[in-house]
C-alpha cells in the first residue's frame, strides 16, 4: 500500500496483458501470443510456450474458461473466454498504479496504457497522475533513505543515487508520454 491506496506488486508477468486481450472478445492462445508480440513485444519478451503456461495458470485460477471448438481432421481448438472473476481482476489491475520501480513502470504501466487506450481512454489522464504520484512517493522515500545512510556506505549510496536519477527521469518521461497522448487526441478531433 502506498498513500493508503494499493499498488500492484507482482512478479512482472504478462498475465494481465494476455488476460486483457480477452476483455472485449474470446480468443485463441496462438492469436493472443501473436498480438502480444506485435503490439507489446518490446515490453514483454514472451515465448509461445510461456504464453500457453500463463493461460493455463489463468484458467486454473478461474480468470479464464476454455471452450473446445471441434475441427475437421484436427484436434479441437481452445477458445478462451474471460470469466467474471477475470474481468474483476483485470479491471482492478487496470486501475492500480505500478509502484515506484522503474522496471514495473516500464512494463506494467505501458501495458496499462495500452489497455486504457483500447478500452477506457477517458482514464488515461488519471493513470498518468496516479503513476506520477507513485514515483514522487518513491523519490521522497529514497531521498530520506539516502539522507539517513551512514557515511562510508558508498555502494548503498551509489545504488540509491542511481535509483533516484532513474525515477526523476521517469517523471520527465511520464510528462512527455502524457503530452504525446494529448497530441494524438487533438489530431483525431
Amino acid at each position: 500500500m502506498t498513500n493508503g491506496k494499493p499498488h500492484h506488486v507482482g512478479t512482472l508477468s504478462p498475465e494481465m496483458a494476455l488476460l486483457g486481450l480477452l476483455y472485449a472478445e474470446a480468443g485463441h492462445g496462438y492469436d493472443l501470443h501473436r498480438r502480444i508480440i506485435a503490439d507489446l513485444g518490446q515490453v514483454w519478451h514472451l515465448s509461445q510456450s510461456q504464453a500457453y503456461s500463463i493461460l493455463k495458470r489463468l484458467e486454473t485460477r478461474g480468470d479464464i474458461s476454455v471452450q473446445e471448438v471441434p475441427q475437421e481432421k484436427l484436434p479441437p481448438r481452445q477458445l478462451l473466454h474471460m470469466t467474471e472473476q477475470g474481468k474483476t481482476n483485470f479491471l482492478a489491475w487496470l486501475d492500480t498504479p505500478s509502484g515506484g520501480s522503474t522496471r514495473a513502470i516500464r512494463m506494467e504501466f505501458i501495458t496499462r496504457l495500452y489497455f486504457l487506450k483500447m478500452y477506457f481512454p477517458q482514464k488515461i489522464a488519471q493513470a498518468f497522475d496516479q503513476q506520477r504520484a507513485e514515483a514522487e512517493i518513491h523519490i521522497t522515500r529514497l531521498e530520506k533513505t539516502l539522507a539517513d545512510l551512514p557515511s562510508g556506505q558508498i555502494y548503498n549510496q551509489m545504488s540509491l543515487e542511481m535509483r533516484l536519477k532513474q525515477l526523476r527521469l521517469v517523471l520527465e518521461w511520464l510528462d512527455d508520454c502524457e503530452e504525446n497522448f494529448a497530441n494524438i487526441k487533438q489530431l483525431r478531433k
